[in-house]
């Protein structure tokens, strides 16, 4: 199986990243690729609405990734979240797009492990 840092540096699609408080309300969002900072680890950099509020009580979140083109193809990667931080200088430097933010609005670079990974649709890699 290819290594997941490969595969999202070299696949383009779309991702969606679902979290649930710590009562179990469900959110989902439409969330780029991950970054990969450090071995063993993901991160995702993070407005402070409520997917990130959701991760505050609640570690476990699943990221749905489709892939570009026909059919159905992608991967279905299942999350803890070990940490954030709040670094500016490192959100610039990596962030893929220039969206603008509210003013004084925080962004978190919040950092998982993969507990279990599979592909979009069973039978696939």
């Amino acid at each position: 199986m290819e290594n997941l840092k490969d595969y999202f540096e070299k696949t383009r699609g779309f991702g969606v990243l679902a979290t649930a408080d710590s009562e179990g309300k469900v959110d989902t969002a439409i969330y780029s690729r991950p970054h990969f900072l450090e071995e063993g680890t993901l991160t995702f950099i993070m407005r402070d609405r409520l997917t990130h509020h959701n991760v505050q009580s609640n570690p476990y979140a699943s990221y749905l990734f489709v892939e570009e083109g026909e059919g159905y193809r992608g991967r279905r990667l299942f999350l803890k979240k070990v940490r954030e931080e709040n670094n500016p200088e490192l959100i610039e430097k990596i962030k893929r797009r220039r969206v603008e933010k509210e003013s004084g609005e925080a962004s978190f670079l919040v950092y998982f492990t993969v507990e279990k990974d599979l592909p979009l649709l069973s039978g696939q890699y």
